[in-house]
C-alpha cells in the first residue's frame, strides 16, 4: 500500500461509514453500512441508531481496510467527523476513532460533517477546483455557500462563505415529513420521487417561501400547506390525487432551492454550480439545477449521501491532531463552526 492514506469513519446520523482515500483523493475503499432498522418508526431514532453503530463500527472498518489492500499501521492519520449530527451517534465515531490512531500512534483529524460535504467534490476521478458554489441539501441540513479553497474557515472571510442555510427544516426533512403526511414509507425522498412521477407538478400552487428574504431557506410553511391540502381534499379525495399532490410538493421544494442558487449565482457573479447531500439524488432537482448551471458538477450518488470518503476527502486539507492531544476530543451536535 503507498504511503500517505487516510482512514476516515462517519458516524454522524444512522449510516455506518468507513473508508480508506489517498492524500490526492483516490478512494481506495468506501464501506457503507445502513441500518434498515428505522423505516418500522418513520424516522431515526437516535437511540437505536447510537447502538447499531456500536454494533457495525469494528467490522465496517475491518471491511474498509481489507477492501483497501491495507492495515491500520500502514495508514498514516485517521479522520473521524467530530459534528453536527446526533451526538450519540457522533461519540461512537469519535470514540472508535480516538483508540485506533492512539493505539498505534497515530495524528486524528476531526472533520466538519458539511465540510466533508463540500469536499465530496474534491475527490477522484472528477474533482471540481474552488471557486464555486455549492447546495448541500439533507435531511438535516440545507446549505448554500462559496466556495473559495479547499480549507475547512467559515465565514465571509474564510474558505467557505455561507450565503444561505435552514431557518427552521431542512429540505430532506420537508421531504420526509412531506411523504408521512401522504402517507409512504421512510426515507419520505425516494418514495415520494417515486409517486410524483405519475402526477402534475402544476396541479397544486404549493408555496416556494417567497416570503423569505434573502438566501435562507424555510420549508415549514410548505409542509403545513400539504396538510391542510389534504384536509381540505378529505381522505378519499387525497388518496386519490396523491400523485398530484406529491408531484406539487415536490415542484415546491425543488424550486425553493432553485430560485435561491440562481440569486446567489447572480450576486456572486459565480456561475459554477455543485451540489452535496442526500438530497442531490433527486432526479427533478439535478434537472432543474442543470437548467441554471449546465456544467454542474454533482458527485456519484453513494458521496452525496452520508459516508466516510467524503470527511476523508476534508481531512487532506486540514491539520491533524498528535497524541495524546487528541484524547479529550469531544463531539458536537451543532453550532461549533460559528456559521
Amino acid at each position: 500500500m503507498a504511503p500517505g492514506t487516510i482512514l476516515a469513519l462517519e458516524t454522524s446520523c444512522d449510516d455506518t461509514c468507513a473508508a480508506v482515500v489517498t492524500r490526492d483523493g483516490e478512494i481506495r475503499s468506501n464501506v457503507i453500512s445502513s441500518q434498515g432498522v428505522h423505516d418500522r418508526y418513520g424516522g431515526v431514532v437516535p437511540e437505536v441508531a447510537s447502538r447499531h453503530h456500536l454494533e457495525l463500527v469494528e467490522t465496517v472498518v475491518e471491511d474498509a481496510l481489507a477492501q483497501a489492500g491495507t492495515t491500520l499501521p500502514e495508514v498514516d492519520a485517521v479522520a473521524v467527523t467530530q459534528g453536527p449530527g446526533l451526538v450519540g451517534a457522533l461519540l461512537v465515531g469519535v470514540a472508535t476513532a480516538k483508540a485506533l490512531a492512539a493505539a498505534h500512534g497515530l495524528p486524528l483529524i476531526p472533520v466538519d460533517h458539511l465540510h466533508g460535504h463540500v469536499a465530496a467534490s474534491f475527490l477522484r476521478p472528477d474533482p471540481i477546483e474552488p471557486p464555486f458554489l455549492i447546495l448541500i441539501a439533507s435531511g438535516g441540513h440545507t446549505l448554500l455557500a462559496h466556495v473559495k479553497d479547499h480549507g475547512a474557515s467559515w465565514g465571509r472571510s474564510g474558505s467557505i462563505e455561507v450565503l444561505g442555510s435552514t431557518l427552521d427544516d431542512a429540505a430532506g426533512e420537508a421531504f420526509d415529513k412531506g411523504a408521512r403526511l401522504l402517507g409512504l414509507g421512510y426515507p419520505g425522498g425516494p418514495a415520494l420521487q417515486r409517486l410524483a412521477a405519475d402526477g402534475d407538478p402544476t396541479a397544486f400552487a404549493f408555496p416556494v417561501a417567497a416570503q423569505v428574504a434573502g438566501l435562507d431557506f424555510s420549508f415549514s410553511g410548505l409542509k403545513t400547506a400539504l396538510l391542510y391540502k389534504t384536509r381540505e381534499l378529505g381522505e378519499e379525495g387525497a388518496r386519490e390525487r396523491r400523485a398530484d399532490l406529491a408531484a406539487s410538493y415536490q415542484r415546491a421544494i425543488v424550486e425553493t432551492l432553485a430560485r435561491r442558487v440562481e440569486r446567489a449565482r447572480a450576486q456572486t457573479g459565480i456561475e459554477r454550480l455543485a451540489l452535496g447531500g442526500g438530497v442531490a439524488a433527486n432526479g427533478p432537482l439535478r434537472e432543474r439545477m442543470r437548467e441554471l448551471a449546465p456544467d454542474l458538477h454533482v458527485p456519484p450518488r453513494e458521496l452525496c449521501t452520508d459516508n466516510a470518503a467524503m470527511i476523508a476527502s476534508a481531512a487532506r486539507f486540514l491539520d491533524p491532531v498528535a497524541f495524546p492531544d487528541y484524547l479529550t476530543l469531544d463531539a458536537f451536535a451543532t453550532g461549533e463552526r460559528g456559521l
